[in-house]
């Protein structure tokens, strides 16, 4: 079925669904398309969007949304669940953060374009069909091949009502470090999509890697469990784990430290650790070993993302900087 044809208000309560829904044409003869699982519960309540896979080098949350479809049963749920485990097709298929067929970020292109790119097709149809129907929505990341990040939840620090509910699901999904962001939202991101919307909304970052850590996927299902108890979607207690730190800072990754030169990136500090202005971070170094740059913090704050690939080119991200509300 393409996206343009499906309606979640045509699924069937008390059931579970998993199906194909095409964006476009492939080169090949075929299309791309996006998995989509969904469980109706038997009665009514709140529509919960969870997405994945919006970078295509971050796995975790692929394997999360499939374990909390199997592991709910429709006469369990009140409302709606709408997953999609991979929104990124291209990238996933390629193993990258972006797409190679338009060299766009998913994460950077919504609210997207109906006759636009296929990352701009992908942005259009995701906020157009799913994201209006919901009542909250959760996008599941990590860093990537490339990046650090501890297991966080991002919320829209803001003191109305759409900030209260954004800032009560981060602390129901239950993870050790809270970032808030305060208004505007950088443009582009399914959250600023949400906000327009009116949709409250969270997402989550966690360490990054080329494999599948087990431990973070296991805390995405616990913490979709947790949030969707705090929604009144299922019974049943919420399993947190302890609050280590709440932060606060714009959130936007596209500015970052960045290095100045290729080279081998060799860092000194880590995550979460407090830094003050002008401390070295790390230094990069050429193939015999002497120092090209050092890596310097630009201000005082917490270091909530820092380079995890040694290897770097000239403008590429090394850390980024948050601060401290409380712990």
């Amino acid at each position: 079925m393409h996206f343009r044809d499906f309606n979640p208000d045509n699924l069937l309560r008390g059931q579970k669904v998993r199906m194909w829904l095409d964006v476009a044409p492939r080169a090949d003869g075929g299309s791309w398309r996006l998995p989509f699982l969904s469980v109706t519960g038997a009665s009514d309540g709140p529509t919960l969007l969870v997405l994945a896979g919006v970078h295509g080098d971050e796995y975790e949350g692929i394997v999360a949304i499939p374990q909390l479809f199997e592991g709910i049963q429709p006469g369990d749920l009140r409302g709606r669940l709408l997953m999609i485990p991979v929104c990124n097709v291209p990238a996933y298929e390629s193993a990258r953060r972006g797409s190679p067929i338009d060299g766009l970020n998913l994460a950077r292109v919504f609210p997207g374009q109906r006759d636009g790119s296929i990352t701009e097709q992908i942005a259009y149809w995701i906020g157009e069909k799913l994201l209006r129907q919901a009542d909250f929505m959760i996008d599941l990341h990590t860093g990537g091949i490339a990046y650090e990040l501890p297991l966080l939840i991002g919320y829209i620090h803001d003191e109305d009502a759409f900030g209260q509910a954004s800032l009560a699901a981060a602390r129901a999904f239950g993870a050790p470090v809270l970032w808030g962001h305060p208004l505007p939202l950088p443009p582009g991101r399914s959250l600023s999509a949400a906000y327009d919307h009116g949709v409250p909304c969270i997402y989550t970052e966690a360490p990054g890697g080329s494999g599948i850590d087990a431990h973070v996927a296991d805390c995405f299902l616990t913490g979709l469990f947790n949030v969707m108890k705090h929604l009144g979607m299922l019974e049943g207690e919420q399993s947190r784990q302890p609050l280590a730190h709440h932060l606060l800072g714009h959130g936007d990754l596209d500015s970052v430290i960045e290095t100045p030169v290729a080279g081998l990136f060799q860092r000194e500090a880590s995550l979460l650790d407090e830094v003050e202005a002008g401390q070295r971070l790390g230094a990069v170094q050429d193939e015999s070993g002497e120092i090209l740059a050092e890596i310097v913090a630009a201000q005082a704050g917490v270091l909530i993302m820092l380079r995890g690939l040694p290897r770097v080119e000239a403008g590429d991200g090394i850390a980024h900087l948050a601060h401290q509300l409380f712990t």
